[in-house]
């Protein structure tokens, strides 16, 4: 089954550029490890997911662009045409000459109504090529106007519209220094509003990805587009096929990728925040002379999920899940943010070499995950392919709905909350048509979310 994605604002175009490379190379990459027939299953799949071929031999992304400046999506367009191996289709997007000038209100008061019926005529003409559609992916930052403001307007119209399709909002978070001065105001309203609508949020962290940056990927001088790359990384080695089980020796890959990881990773709506890590992730000019064993991977992936660490390097590994018989108080001390992170539930997908002989037993430990669950055995689930991904002999990733947001998201709201008391800048949004109820609403969600993952 197919998935749209939508681009939205700078960031979102940006990002969905990269994803869809990352995508397209990762495709037209060696099939490694797996049989011939596996390979052409797996190729197959991921076409269908993110490309329809309008052209002979030519891929153009199932997607849809909109941002309220041109510039960027004019380079969007051009940087996919001069790559040789997939295209947009260039009357899959739409501009204005004006932005929302890093205001959410002008986003989702003026230019979100206004515009509504023709960005959603470019989505319904893109879901008509489907044949079969899993649901929408959108791609936004929270930090702007446009797409967070509009982002959020759009969401809630693709929710009215498409109500038995699946849509999961990727989010990119804007770094701790500040990008805009209001950008924690940003922040509050889109994830507010996305909460309403969304069936999951997949959170990036700018602060975090720059880490692996620096630390993992050894870039001195960082770039929005090393940022972006090693965004693409992580979603591709999410949203590229696996399975779940096998039959006849033959891989099966899914048949509606949103659908099946809603269903393990999102099991309460009150329950929507996810978050994803990699390993390994490192220079191409450091591969070569890289090996690397499942016991080891999986060793340092599982501690990242205990103390919420973002890369491999600098994990806590003094942070050890709860064990049973320790007095409550003693229990709550680790299971407060920054220490151990208790989840919902967990989905490993492994890719390349030898898959069959990792042990993920580890990650099944009840300690692990919050003792409210009826199903305990249902908190896991793998995926796995025979296939390596780019080029990565061997490669694991984790997408986990537990507490890793908590305490970002207390410092944003808390901070939001400081300026709104001092009434800073809230002229700016109630000229286009917020008021401070609206505000107040956007709190009470979220305060009840933090809430709701503290209470793990």
């Amino acid at each position: 089954m197919s998935i749209i994605t939508i681009q939205l604002g700078q960031c979102g175009n940006q990002v969905g550029r990269e994803v869809f490379d990352t995508i397209c190379t990762d495709l037209h990459g060696g099939h490694g490890l797996c049989s011939k027939k596996e390979n052409e299953s797996y190729l197959a799949a991921g076409r269908e997911r993110f490309f329809s071929e309008e052209k002979p031999g030519v891929l153009a992304a199932r997607a849809v662009l909109v941002d309220m400046e041109p510039k960027v999506i004019g380079q969007t367009l051009s940087l996919a045409s001069k790559s040789g191996c997939w295209t947009y289709d260039h009357q899959s997007h739409f501009c204005q000459k004006q932005g929302s000038g890093n205001n959410w209100a002008n986003g989702y008061c003026v230019h979100g109504p206004k515009h509504k019926e023709s960005i959603m005529n470019l989505v319904r003409k893109e879901a008509e090529k489907c044949d079969r559609l899993s649901g929408f992916l959108t791609v936004m930052s929270m930090a702007g106007g446009t797409g967070s403001g509009l982002g959020a307007f759009v969401t809630a119209g693709l929710k009215d519209a498409y109500p038995s399709s699946f849509l999961l909002n990727h989010v990119v978070w804007p770094y701790g220094t500040g990008e805009v001065i209001v950008q924690n105001y940003n922040a509050v309203l889109t994830l507010s509003h996305l909460y309403q609508s969304s069936d999951a949020l997949l959170v990036h962290e700018n602060d975090a990805v720059h880490k692996i940056c620096a630390q993992l990927m050894n870039i001195k001088q960082i770039s929005f587009r090393d940022v972006n790359r090693v965004i693409a990384h992580q979603l591709g080695s999410v949203f590229q096929p696996a399975s779940s089980s096998s039959s006849d020796g033959a891989t099966q890959y899914s048949r509606s990728p949103l659908g099946d990881l809603m269903e393990v990773l999102v099991p309460h709506p009150e329950f929507k925040m996810l978050g994803i890590r990699n390993i390994p992730q490192m220079s191409e000019n450091s591969l070569p002379y890289t090996t690397f064993a499942w016991p080891g991977l999986l060793k340092h992936l599982r501690q990242m999920l205990i103390a919420n660490a973002k890369m491999e390097e600098g994990i806590d590994w003094q942070v050890r899940p709860p064990v049973p018989g320790l007095p409550a108080s003693r229990k709550e001390s680790l299971k407060q943010p920054g220490r151990f992170n208790t989840s919902i539930a967990n989905l490993v997908t492994l890719r390349g070499k030898d898959i069959q002989s990792a042990d993920l037993g580890g990650f099944r430990d009840p300690a692990l995950y919050t003792s409210w669950l009826n199903a305990p055995e249902d908190t896991l689930t793998v995926w796995k392919t025979p296939r390596a991904f780019n080029k990565y002999e061997k490669s694991a990733s984790l997408v986990s709905n537990s507490q890793f947001l908590l305490k970002p998201l207390d410092s944003v709201v808390g901070k939001a909350w400081k300026m709104f008391a001092s009434k800073a800048y809230i002229h700016q949004y109630t000229k286009f048509g917020l008021d401070e109820d609206d505000f107040l609403h956007c709190f009470t969600t979220l305060e009840q979310v933090i809430a709701s993952y503290g209470s793990l």
